[in-house]
């Protein structure tokens, strides 16, 4: 077997490349962003959902992590990350394996909006012999989960738990709506409702005698673009791990900051059309198209060249499963010749990297198809 190193030109496309230098850079702005606002950073690894990056994003230490399935809980806890959330609202059917992470020593908080699961969680932690730690979840104002920070339930959830022998973690809250506002100050100002609704639903359950330490907010814009987060214990940012354009459209990032990109190689050319195609489509770019409402509408991804320079007024404007169609200021047979290789830049890298197992990690394109893979970096995937 080689020793050499494999260069991007070697391995076959569609390939998910993550630029560690940007990814980097990203990721020392949010650590130097949560001491700014005086909190502890847990990030969100649903996107990345490699133990590696979340190493690097808590400055080299296995610390405290968000995750969005159990299937990343275990990943995460076989890789020595023991301080881990789940954030997303947990079912009866998923109660058993949350507790067997914790019979293995995982100090894992799941998370209820509801006082018909607190009540399965109650039954199953007897049952099982385990004490489950629980976050209970908030709405403020995306109205996807969670419940008013003044809603009589709030008691009745964490009254159910206390008695219950379980423990009242605290409060989480997602601003999911900043994603659609169009600035700094408008992000800000969801982010201080997001803040104030978090904190007064804490201070509430304290007032009730619920010890209630952690109090917890997350989105990138509101991590990026909040004024303060007075009363809050930590941040839960993901995406800005890598960034994507969607990001870059509400302004929490430019295109130059994007970390991870799609590399696919032309398979076609249709000069009469002006179009041509990639071996990208639907699986391998998502269906995402979270740009069509922004001032800028990116197709299913922007593109540049294997150098990473820009290819102006060109977009993948339509998907099939395997197949990705590039159009739009006419394409040039010149600039991309069949087998040529292009990246695109993704609208939702989460959405987008899903379908992969690895990373191809490199330092920059500056290269192209010679550029050096410094790395592959597993990630996870399922539930």
């Amino acid at each position: 077997m080689s020793d050499v190193a494999p260069t991007l030109g070697d391995l076959p496309t569609p390939c998910l490349v993550l630029d560690r230098s940007k990814m980097e850079r990203n990721l020392a702005r949010m650590r130097a962003r949560a001491d700014a606002l005086g909190v502890r950073l847990r990030p969100h690894c649903k996107t990345a959902k490699s133990a590696e990056v979340a190493r690097r994003a808590l400055g080299g230490d296995a610390g405290p992590i968000t995750v969005s399935t159990l299937r990343e809980a275990q990943y995460f806890a076989e890789n020595g990350f023991s301080d881990i959330t789940l954030a997303v609202g947990i079912s009866p059917s998923r109660l058993n394996q949350a507790a067997g992470l914790l019979a293995r020593g995982v100090d894992l908080a799941v998370t209820t909006d509801n006082a018909v699961i607190a009540t399965e969680i109650v039954a199953t932690a007897k049952a099982l012999g385990v004490q489950f730690a629980v976050m209970i979840e908030v709405d403020v104002g995306e109205h996807r989960g969670g419940i008013e920070a003044r809603a009589a339930e709030l008691m009745e959830i964490a009254g159910i738990l206390r008695d219950g022998g379980q423990e009242v973690r605290g409060i989480l809250a997602h601003a999911g709506h900043t994603y659609g506002c169009r600035g700094a100050d408008a992000v800000a100002e969801v982010a201080e409702a997001e803040r104030a609704g978090a904190v007064l639903a804490a201070e509430r359950l304290r007032q009730a005698g619920h010890a209630c330490p952690v109090v917890s907010v997350g989105s990138t814009p509101g991590a990026l673009f909040a004024r303060n987060l007075d009363g809050v214990t930590e941040m839960r940012p993901g995406v800005y791990m890598f960034m994507d354009l969607f990001q870059s459209g509400v302004g929490c990032c430019g295109l130059e900051d994007i970390a991870v990109t799609v590399m696919a190689s032309v398979t076609n050319l249709r000069p009469n059309e002006g179009s041509a195609h990639i071996d990208a489509g639907a699986l391998a770019l998502s269906k995402d198209r979270s740009t069509q409402a922004q001032p800028r509408d990116c197709g299913f991804g922007l593109l540049t060249d294997a150098f990473g320079r820009p290819l102006p007024g060109l977009t993948v404007e339509a998907v099939h499963q395997e197949h990705g169609r590039i159009a739009g200021a006419g394409v040039d047979p010149a600039i991309l010749p069949i087998g040529s290789r292009v990246h695109v830049l993704p609208n939702h890298v989460c959405m987008t990297a899903a379908m992969y197992d690895r990373y191809a990690v490199v330092d920059g394109l500056s290269d192209g198809p010679k550029q050096p893979v410094v790395a592959f970096w597993d990630r996870v995937n399922g539930w």
